[in-house]
């Protein structure tokens, strides 16, 4: 549990670690070289270390400090594989590839993760039975078989990022050639495909959202990659410094390029941002703001994971803003917390919602329904009267790294009062 205190003074910088939705697929991928793998900038959380338990468990040798990870996949043995952890998290799907290359077969638990609505794994399932593997599901366990065909094949991702990212490695660990038709853009996406070309794979991104995986190739045995900086992290950090700054807070290595359509809506709410070169955002504190219009969508467009932190800027904005989730059905769910601070927002079906404002919101108890709908509670108890609890914080210790260390260094009052819930 988290209590946090009124805190709206706050001042000074902070530096955006390293991305989770990054780095995640990257250590999957390390499963394809058979070698030494190097990570930097890795971020110090719950699904990281889920990993390195996994690989742990597979007799690889894993070294993991000051966010700098060592991996040694030689010499592996798939006897005493323990899925247990990872079947916590989404991200376990990442896996696949990896464990079909190297042992010729894959059991891996049902993606779990943030309850979040309905993420169906179809484009993963069928992208793989179109590389030529077997499926099947049984006890809660997907398994698949086999040593895919060695011809070329087209597949389609449909815009999911997560199946994109499993399916790029899945054509890695194959002959012949994958075309992903549909793929999805984001910013780690590219920062997979930057792994694997320095691995030695031959991959070709055309612009209408085309990936071609030239498989076959012998990878290297020893490879060295920085994880991009979190352009999620970097935004909840946006929407704190202009609620709660006494002036203004400056971000760190803040992936501006990254975030135009939310910044588009961030400056249109009324909030000013000034870009310090060096990629350095500096946020000022906004006094009045009017309520806007959101729309999440793929990249480039708004983020559905910064659409939770969003709201809480709508909750202070004249007026009624409104919400449209395209991706994600009953993502929504989670705004009634809002009613617990003295909010009232109004969810109209499983996509769309309104929130009038500005309301000044009253502290209490709250949960952390999934990772950014947690961080959301945090930044709307930093802005509340009184006191805030936010109960059930793994989820949000699974994706942000040190976030109260980062909030203390602003000047944020906020302590974790048990580290279980």
């Amino acid at each position: 549990m988290f209590k946090v205190q009124e805190s709206r003074q706050l001042q000074g910088s902070v530096s955006i670690g390293g991305s989770k939705n990054a780095a995640l697929p990257l250590l999957a991928a390390a499963l394809l070289i058979k070698g030494k793998i190097h990570l930097t900038n890795v971020p110090d959380i719950l699904d990281i270390h889920d990993f390195i338990h996994f690989y742990e468990s597979l007799g690889a040798e894993v070294s993991f400090k000051n966010h700098e990870l060592f991996l040694d996949t030689a010499n592996l043995d798939v006897s005493g594989m323990d899925t247990s952890k990872i079947a916590r998290t989404r991200a376990g799907i990442y896996f696949i590839a990896g464990l079909l290359h190297r042992f010729g077969n894959a059991s891996i638990p049902f993606p779990s993760g943030d309850k979040i609505g309905k993420r169906p794994i179809d484009e993963h399932i069928n992208g793989y039975k179109d590389m030529g593997y077997t499926f099947f599901e049984r006890d809660d366990m997907l398994h698949f078989e086999g040593p895919g065909f060695d011809t070329d094949v087209t597949i389609t991702a449909y815009f999911a990022v997560t199946a994109t990212a499993n399916l790029i490695m899945g054509g890695v660990g194959r002959k012949g050639i994958t075309t992903i038709e549909l793929a999805a853009f984001e910013p780690h996406i590219f920062n997979l495909v930057d792994m694997l070309r320095q691995a030695g794979v031959v991959i070709d991104i055309r612009y209408d959202h085309t990936i071609i995986i030239h498989g076959g190739t012998t990878l290297a045995s020893e490879i060295s990659q920085e994880i991009i900086p979190d352009y999620l992290q970097s935004g909840t950090f946006i929407i704190l410094g202009a609620l709660a700054s006494e002036k203004y807070i400056d971000i760190h290595r803040a992936r501006i390029s990254d975030l135009a359509s939310f910044l588009y809506k961030i400056h249109e709410t009324g909030v000013k941002t000034q870009d310090m070169g060096n990629d350095t955002l500096r946020v000022y504190r906004a006094h009045k703001l009017k309520a806007v219009n959101i729309q999440t969508n793929i990249f480039p467009g708004f983020p559905t994971d910064l659409m939770p932190l969003f709201s809480v800027l709508m909750t202070q904005c004249e007026g009624t803003s409104r919400i449209h989730e395209i991706l994600y059905e009953g993502r929504l769910n989670w705004l009634v917390e809002y009613e617990r601070l003295g909010a009232s927002p109004r969810i109209i079906n499983l996509h769309e919602a309104k929130i009038t404002g500005p309301t000044a919101l009253v502290g209490n108890t709250v949960n952390s329904w999934d990772l950014r709908s947690g961080a959301a509670m945090v930044l709307a108890g930093l802005i509340s009267s009184g006191e805030t609890k936010i109960d059930n914080i793994y989820w949000i210790n699974r994706g942000y790294d040190d976030f109260i260390g980062k909030l203390k260094q602003l000047g944020a009052n906020i302590e974790e009062l048990t580290t279980n819930t």
